[in-house]
């Protein structure tokens, strides 16, 4: 079984058939996905979708492109709205430096509020970071000497200096589509010395969709692509792979109940 650990179904791109993207993904051998949230004040249509869906679960949180128009969101609010049974992480939250769509004091303040929701709850917090190496890993370091939290660095496409920290203060890894690319030997370098037990797939669907979907809607169905040549980048069968990300999943977002007959 794989796990999509990072997919947007209630945007657009899905409305018109989001059933059959989730029926596609458990078809293709994706047992459990996690649609996470963007703003905070669309909570209601994530949380609808995951509870009409056994295998689907979700979190809340708001992007950092977002950061800006949710400031009055808090850590209480965070954390009051965790506890809805189907809320398994908080986020996604961080630092985007590429688009700049909203202030960085305000990105970093957002960040800061979703950390301590983690560290209240001890849902996973879901971090974005985009040309912004140095200062998330400074924030890792500080809030971490504050007390600990579980995290995961999704869609990573940063440099190995982030991945070796986020390790380092006990977070994961997640790889997208990205992966796949030709041009991405970089990464899978990377992904190559991340430890096994800290390692997830995802999409990040619509984006990103792997080789050989490049340049089409994603959608979670294609992660099995993703973890195909992350098994082939550590040497490993897909079955193992499969075997070592859903394991690891488990691990970080411990709320989720895996489906009848999952075996480790």
């Amino acid at each position: 079984m794989l796990v999509d650990s990072h997919c947007h179904l209630d945007f657009p791109d899905f409305a018109q058939e989001r059933d059959a993207v989730i029926a596609r993904a458990a078809a293709a051998g994706v047992g459990m996905m996690v649609t996470i949230s963007t703003r905070v004040r669309r909570f209601d249509e994530i949380r609808a979708i995951a509870e009409a869906h056994d295998h689907v679960w979700c979190s809340v949180g708001t992007h950092p492109h977002n950061a800006g128009e949710e400031m009055e969101v808090t850590t209480e609010d965070l954390v009051r709205l965790s506890a809805h049974p189907k809320v398994v992480a908080i986020g996604e939250a961080g630092l985007d430096y590429f688009y700049d769509k909203a202030p960085r004091d305000a990105q970093a303040q957002g960040l800061r509020r979703h950390i301590a929701a983690a560290r209240q709850t001890g849902l996973p917090l879901v971090i974005h970071s985009r040309d912004a190496d140095d200062d998330m890993a400074a924030i890792l370091k500080e809030e971490t000497g504050k007390g600990a939290f579980p995290f995961v660095l999704h869609c990573f496409s940063s440099g190995a200096p982030l991945a070796e920290a986020g390790v380092k203060l006990g977070g994961y890894v997640s790889f997208s589509g990205i992966l796949t690319f030709r041009k991405s030997t970089e990464l899978r370098d990377i992904a190559a010395r991340v430890p096994h037990e800290r390692l997830l797939v995802e999409t990040d669907a619509p984006y990103l969709a792997p080789m050989p979907h490049r340049g089409q809607r994603n959608e979670p169905a294609y992660v099995a692509h993703t973890a195909g040549v992350l098994a082939e980048t550590l040497g490993l069968t897909a079955e193992a792979i499969a075997r070592q990300t859903t394991a690891n999943f488990l691990r970080l977002f411990s709320k989720v109940t895996p489906p009848a007959g999952y075996a480790a």
